[in-house]
């Protein structure tokens, strides 16, 4: 009988433990046989994947063996990134698992699961009803038996993924551009030279800069993390000192990527997210789609529903968080959708967040202009923003009311969804404060017309949360 806890490691879109602790190849085993019976998987094809974590293979192994015990086929498609996982589920209209704990540290280790299509499994769509039978089978110490147990197959799939994106963007008319990419030995290291590179197709006008390319899940140089700022410093001196016109950064699992200008500044997600909703908009356009929807949650710069609404589509807010990007996606024939977080959703991706497809559609961009990319993100930056700032708070609804009273008797609207957004309407602010699911922070994000106003809002918010 197991005496591991599930509840520990299942979170709301995903599973992160502690290897040897919370994520064993026992609690795999039972989850991989409980995915495919609450997904009703036996006899149908499942994918399996993993990162290049020290654990993925020994965890891949598990899962397949739980799975084909309940009479599920799998296909092990090896040492992928997360976005290689909605692509093989989208082209195999096949469920599937990634072992990846993205940016966490190396003691970690996860899952990511979806269902064909690509639609993804949370706990509104049964990761829970996973976890809890999965906790049974722990429990009773064995996995029932069926008439016909599953096949194991293998398939690489890193050619057909990168043939698949360039298909979508074309880069092979662009000028040639010096592109400097920090892998933090994630799988941005293998999909990257695949991809932009002439490892297995032929070569685009770039010239790839590698930093941390070598596959390393115990992540020596720093973590894989770029929504750090201190985790950006090396690539923002390697763009300079090498002279690039852009640097990229990817996470452990590849899915989101944050991008550099030419002088080493980052360029906000916000901004990336408006040059390609401008594209995908304008393609979008002339394949017929007259209003094309564009997704952006709700501290996403107000220039981004501006710039839709004025190229004629659409734009509509959604909270913050994957699941919800890619539910609203999907109901609402979404084009294209993006997060501050810099996850970015394609509907040519199957409504999933590639964040190798948002770098191309920048490359392609840069590349069709002779302006830097300074100048090229400034027309997409037209506001000033505060960053994520967090506050250490216990009681965070009384920290927000101090801040609805201040501003009780001034022209602000005040909408609670997903936290709570302040919006000046006569000097062009927004401020919204959100309360962590999982630790005591109070997160503020605020935009506004000038530096000089947003510190000065930013310092009155801050003092209010904090007082």
């Amino acid at each position: 009988m197991s005496t591991v806890d599930l509840n520990t490691s299942f979170k709301a879109y995903d599973v992160r433990g502690i290897v040897g602790q919370t994520i064993t190849a026992e609690t795999v085993r039972a989850t991989g046989a409980a995915f495919v019976d609450v997904m009703e998987l036996a006899g149908k094809t499942v994918l399996v994947g993993g990162d290049m974590r020290p654990s993925s293979p020994e965890f891949m192994d598990a899962f397949a063996a739980g799975a084909t015990a309940r009479g599920a086929n799998v296909e092990k498609i090896g040492l992928i990134s997360t976005d290689e996982l909605y692509f093989a589920c989208g082209v195999e209209n096949a469920a599937g698992v990634t072992f990846t704990a993205s940016h966490n540290p190396a003691e970690y280790n996860g899952m990511k699961m979806a269902k064909a299509g690509a639609v993804p499994v949370s706990s509104e769509t049964g990761l829970y009803d996973i976890r809890d039978l999965a906790q049974k089978y722990l429990n009773d110490g064995e996995i029932p038996a069926v008439d016909a147990t599953g096949t194991v197959t293998e398939r690489d799939i890193l050619k057909d993924y990168a043939q698949y994106l360039r298909n979508l963007v074309d880069l092979s008319g662009i000028r040639k551009l010096k592109v400097v990419v920090d892998a933090g030995n994630g799988m941005g290291g293998m999909t990257t030279p695949a991809v932009l590179g002439d490892e297995i197709l032929p070569a685009l006008p770039l010239e790839i800069v590698p930093v941390y390319f070598e596959l390393d899940g115990t992540f020596p140089n720093h973590p894989a993390n770029p929504l750090e700022p201190a985790n950006l410093v090396d690539l923002q001196k390697a763009v300079v000192e090498h002279g690039a016109d852009i640097g990229l950064a990817f996470d452990g699992d590849a899915d989101r990527c944050f991008v550099i200008d030419e002088k080493g500044e980052p360029v906000t997600p916000s901004a990336i997210t408006a040059l390609v909703a401008e594209r995908e908009i304008a393609r979008a356009k002339a394949e017929g789609n007259n209003e094309p929807v564009i997704i952006y949650n709700l501290i996403t710069s107000k220039a981004v529903p501006e710039l839709v609404e004025k190229l004629g589509g659409r734009a509509v807010k959604t909270r913050v968080g994957h699941s919800f990007i890619k539910a609203v996606m999907a109901s609402e024939n979404g084009v294209f959708g993006g997060e501050h977080s810099a996850h970015y959703y394609f509907k040519d991706f199957f409504n999933a967040d590639t964040g190798m497809l948002a770098a191309m559609h920048v490359l392609a961009a840069l590349g069709e202009v002779d302006t830097p990319l300074s100048e090229l993100g400034a027309k997409y930056s037209p506001y000033v923003a505060s960053g994520e700032i967090n506050s250490e708070i216990e009681d965070k609804k009384a920290a927000v009311d101090r801040v609805r009273e201040a501003f009780a008797d001034q022209p602000v609207t005040v909408e609670d969804s997903d936290g709570t957004t302040f919006t000046h309407t006569e000097e062009g602010w927004w401020a919204n404060l959100r309360p962590s699911n999982t630790e005591p922070f109070l997160r503020l994000n605020l935009e506004a017309p000038a530096a000089s106003t947003m510190e000065r809002v930013r310092d009155q918010i801050l003092a209010l949360v904090r007082a």
